[in-house]
Parts: structure tokens; C-alpha cells; sequence
């Protein structure tokens, strides 16, 4: 192997050709993660030094970071993440400035987790950890036209108390994230990590870690409940008619059968504020939570999914969101612990990338991307931002 056709090497050489624009990264290791590439090809090891980029600063602490590690795969660097200043977090800020989406460089690439998915979705990585607190890695992946995975809360460690925060990956694909939940997952169970704190509804309890097969495509169709607003979100009707068209495509070629169930959720901000503002015990919060578990229990039962579009919202300026909340269709997953995805549907008009969230059963990790490649492979490719072919 020479540098040249290195995989770490090439993706060095995208980082150092493609960030001076997008401000992805904060931190870069090319010495190390040479180093790291050499010694995961010489001990074999399965992912044989697959580069990836870590969320933040601790990124590399991780116990998703150190499970990939200890498969093979290389963290070349560290991410961006929200600065100081804002109360909003869909935003970032990279060693030399403000990280920029790039699809359009005068929108943000949403957040937390904004350089994981800029660095994804310029080709700069393969795939990028995240964590999600409240849509932290489903909202920058559909603003920015790539793959976004929550976990099922407690399945791994919780970067934050209140327990709303799981551990996520962002990739181009469905397909491409594989790696992490088959090598994250893989093996020896995982240290025990909380479901959000004061659960209304007790869940199911999840499965024992265990090698992974591989997240082959279900049987089809797919059983799923469509909601464009959840009941209670006020969704930009560019957005809603984007990801309906998708639903419809995935209908047509017989990918998703529909099943007439009502999805209508109740507002979950007040109770997400009361969680991780420490009073998971509040009465409000306590009732929202047990009438919306309650509500996802029918709706996700038998193995269907929950389809809606992963953002009210298209990506906003720089200049922050104003009084829209981008969290409104995401935040309710955090509340009830289920894992939740969100894949590229399409276009506004204006070039703005719109995401399609799928939502399974508490546990249901594996299924639901295999589920999410299913309808990946019924939609039109995602392309490549302008920003991945600067020369």
C-alpha cells in the first residue's frame, strides 16, 4: 500500500482540498491516523482502516469511537460543533470559522453534530459519530442530504444525565453505516447507560448484544403509519410536499404498504424542557410522556414503522432559526427512547436537501436500517453537494 491509494491518505487529501470552504473539522491527525491504518492492516483487522471523523473535541472518548477503533477503523479527526452565544443549537463552528452546508453555503448545516455531517456529505469521511439529544444527528443529516441514525436510547452510553442524548452515526448511506451498529454493537455487551429518566411506560427489555448478521433487506412491503406533522408541528408545505412525494414512490413500487393509524402525538417541548432541565417528574411532562409512549405503542405495533419528515423546516441562514424550532418532529423520539433514522427524500426548489425520518420499536436498531436501505434502494440516489467536486 503507498500513501497515494491509502484510504486515510485520500481522505486527508479531501480534508486538506475541501475544509478551508466548509469548516467541518476542528481538529485533523494525519500523522496518527496513518499510523493507526498501518497498524489495522497489519493485524487484519475487520474494518481495516476504514477513516472516520469523531463529533467535538471528546469525540475520541467515545465508546462508539472506541469500539470502531478497536475493529479497524482510523478517526483522521474531530468535527464541529455549536460555539458559545446561541441558544439554538443547528450550527457549528470549525477551527477557522462558521461550518457552512454544503448544498448551500449561506445556510447552516444544521446541528449538534453539524461537521459530521458536512464531512460526510462532502466525501471528505465515510461515515461520522454523532449524538442526538433532541434531532442533533437526524437534523444536519437531511439538511445535508446524507444518512442519519439515532440509536434507541440506553442502548449505548448517554453522553449527557438527562438521558434524552443517544449515541448516533452519520454516513452516505444506509448501507455505509452498517459498520458502525455491526461493530458497535458487535460483541460484548455495552456499559449500562438509562433510558430517559422517569419512563412513563415501562419499555420492552432490549435484547442481549450479540454479533450482528448483517442488515439485509426485509420482506416488502413495509408496514408503516404516515404523519406530515405528528399532530401538533406547523411544517413548511414545500418540505411536507417533498417528503409526501417520496412516500408516494415508495407506495408505488410496492416498498411501503400505508396503514390507516393515527399518529397525532402531543407537543413534546414543554415535557423535553422539563427532562433535561432536571424535573423529569413534572406532572405536565409526566402526562405527555405516558399518553405519547402509549400512542407510539399502537402506532409501531406488529413491526411497522413511523414515517414523517425529519424537519418542519428547510435549512435556515446563519443567522439562526428565528422562533421555528427544527427539533419539532425529532425531540419526540428522545422523549420516548425509540430509534429513529433520517434519509435523504429530495429537493426544495430553491437546492435545499429535505430528510425523511423513519421511526421503529424501542430495540428494533438493526431492523430499522435494514428497513431504511429498503427504501433507500426505491429512491432516486442522493447526488453529491457542489461542494464535494472543488478542485
Amino acid at each position: 500500500m503507498t500513501r497515494t491509494n491509502s484510504a486515510v491518505a485520500r481522505a486527508l487529501e479531501r480534508i486538506a482540498r475541501l475544509d478551508a470552504a466548509l469548516h467541518a473539522f476542528i481538529e485533523v491527525w494525519p500523522d496518527e491516523a496513518l499510523a493507526r491504518e498501518r497498524d489495522a492492516l497489519a493485524r487484519r483487522l475487520p474494518l481495516g482502516g476504514l477513516p472516520f471523523a469523531v463529533k467535538g473535541p471528546w469525540g475520541t472518548r467515545s465508546f462508539a469511537a472506541r469500539r470502531l477503533v478497536a475493529a479497524g477503523g482510523v478517526p483522521v479527526g474531530a468535527t464541529s460543533v455549536p460555539g458559545p452565544g446561541t441558544h439554538w443549537q443547528t450550527w457549528g463552528r470549525g477551527a477557522h470559522g462558521r461550518t457552512v452546508n454544503p448544498w448551500r453555503a449561506d445556510r447552516t448545516p444544521g446541528g449538534s453534530s453539524a461537521g459530521s455531517a458536512v464531512a460526510v456529505a462532502a466525501g471528505m469521511v465515510v461515515l461520522a459519530t454523532g449524538s442526538d439529544g433532541a434531532g442533533s444527528v437526524r437534523i444536519p443529516a437531511a439538511w445535508c442530504g446524507v444518512f442519519g441514525l439515532k440509536t434507541t436510547n440506553g442502548l449505548l452510553p448517554s453522553p449527557d444525565r438527562s438521558g434524552l442524548a443517544a449515541a448516533g452515526v452519520l454516513a452516505r448511506s444506509a448501507a455505509a453505516a452498517e459498520p458502525y451498529l455491526r461493530h458497535v454493537l458487535d460483541g460484548g455487551a455495552p456499559p449500562a447507560a438509562p433510558v430517559p429518566p422517569a419512563q412513563p411506560v415501562t419499555p420492552s427489555p432490549l435484547p442481549a448484544t450479540r454479533p450482528l448478521a448483517p442488515a439485509r433487506p426485509p420482506s416488502r412491503p413495509l408496514l408503516a403509519v404516515y404523519s406530515e406533522d405528528l399532530g401538533y408541528a406547523e411544517v413548511d408545505p414545500e418540505v411536507a410536499a417533498v417528503v409526501r412525494a417520496a412516500v408516494d414512490r415508495l407506495v408505488a413500487a410496492g416498498t411501503v404498504r400505508l396503514l390507516e393509524r393515527d399518529a397525532g402525538l402531543l407537543d413534546p417541548a414543554g415535557a423535553w424542557a422539563a427532562v433535561r432541565g432536571g424535573s423529569p417528574d413534572d406532572p405536565e411532562a409526566v402526562r405527555v410522556r405516558r399518553t405519547n409512549d402509549e400512542r407510539l405503542e399502537a402506532v409501531l405495533a406488529g413491526e411497522a414503522l413511523l414515517l414523517t419528515p425529519a424537519t418542519p423546516n428547510r435549512p435556515h441562514g446563519h443567522e439562526g432559526p428565528g422562533d421555528l424550532y427544527s427539533t419539532a418532529l425529532t425531540w419526540a423520539f428522545n422523549l420516548s427512547g425509540h430509534p429513529a433514522a433520517s434519509l435523504p427524500a429530495g429537493f426544495t426548489a430553491d437546492g435545499c436537501p429535505v430528510g425523511l425520518q423513519l421511526a421503529a420499536a424501542r430495540g428494533a436498531d438493526v431492523r430499522l436500517l435494514a428497513a431504511a436501505r429498503a427504501v433507500e434502494d426505491s429512491l432516486p440516489p442522493a447526488p453529491e453537494p457542489p461542494a464535494a467536486s472543488r478542485s
